[in-house]
């Protein structure tokens, strides 16, 4: 084995050892922060020492932030599933079942994925900049030093906002989704208003409504924690926090598509005959 084949085989095994490992040093460090965030949440709610005015402050900034963006996405999202489903029910002559499959869509699926990507991508990153730029200036070692604790001061808040919000934008989804493919089925593709409603109404459970509000608040306690996590741990001064922005939106992202084939295989599996 020559020199170069020998270094590029000292490289790979070198990076295999790296990254695996940091990758699950990562995961454990935000599993970690999650646990802690949601015991100080449960006791500082008990005990009334909870953040409120810094919870309020965030959820308002993360509503300002994400609220229009998610809308302008769902109205597409509503009408592609529209068309998709509409063109599939016409080649198997169930034309009637487009507002079901359609609808179920968006709520099942659509709805709670937009919500947490765009929470990802607009929330997460100014999470992660924020705490970043704190930690780059020594803030939160100085919070420490003065006996304030930053997971109850600084996560716990955005935990909570984070939820909520994450809620409340997949009930958006929910209405926008819905009504921009209700609106370009009935009056594009000209199906029966009643037909698409009437069918929707048939096949959709309060089980899958459930299921969309149980992935909404994980989806945003997700997001919430990996750009908390990334934004402590940010470190390499003004280029640190940029590179911890990247890695939060990317990390989020993937964590929910994992967490989502979770739920939704585990979905099939308790509820067989209304799998997703």
């Amino acid at each position: 084995m020559s020199t170069a084949d020998r270094a590029i085989a000292e490289w790979a095994r070198g990076y295999l050892r790296r990254h695996p490992i940091a990758a699950l040093e990562t995961v454990g460090g935000q599993f970690v922060l999650g646990m802690r965030a949601l015991r100080f949440l449960a006791l500082d709610v008990v005990t009334g020492r909870f953040a409120f005015q810094e919870f309020v402050r965030q959820a308002a900034f993360m509503a300002s932030s994400a609220a229009l963006p998610t809308i302008f996405v769902a109205l597409p999202i509503g009408v592609t599933l529209s068309i998709q489903f509409g063109l599939l029910a016409g080649q198997v002559g169930a034309t009637s079942l487009a507002g079901a499959a359609s609808g179920l869509a968006v709520i099942r699926q659509g709805a709670p994925m937009v919500a947490a990507l765009l929470m990802a991508s607009a929330v997460g990153s100014a999470i992660c900049a924020d705490l970043g730029s704190r930690k780059i200036r020594d803030e939160l070692d100085a919070m420490e030093i003065m006996g304030v604790s930053v997971i109850r001061r600084l996560v716990v808040p955005r935990l909570a906002a984070g939820v909520l919000i994450g809620v409340s934008l997949t009930g958006i989804v929910c209405f926008v989704g819905f009504l921009a493919g209700y609106l370009f089925n009935v009056f594009v593709q000209g199906g029966a208003p009643g037909s698409f409603v009437a069918t929707f109404s048939s096949f959709a459970t309060v089980d899958d409504l459930v299921l969309t509000m149980i992935k909404a608040v994980v989806y945003g306690a997700i997001v919430a924690v990996v750009a908390c996590e990334k934004g402590l741990t940010t470190k390499g001064g003004p280029a640190g926090v940029a590179n911890s922005v990247n890695s939060t939106v990317v990390s989020s992202i993937l964590l929910l598509m994992i967490v989502n084939v979770a739920f939704t295989q585990l979905y099939m599996i308790l509820l067989p005959q209304q799998g997703l």
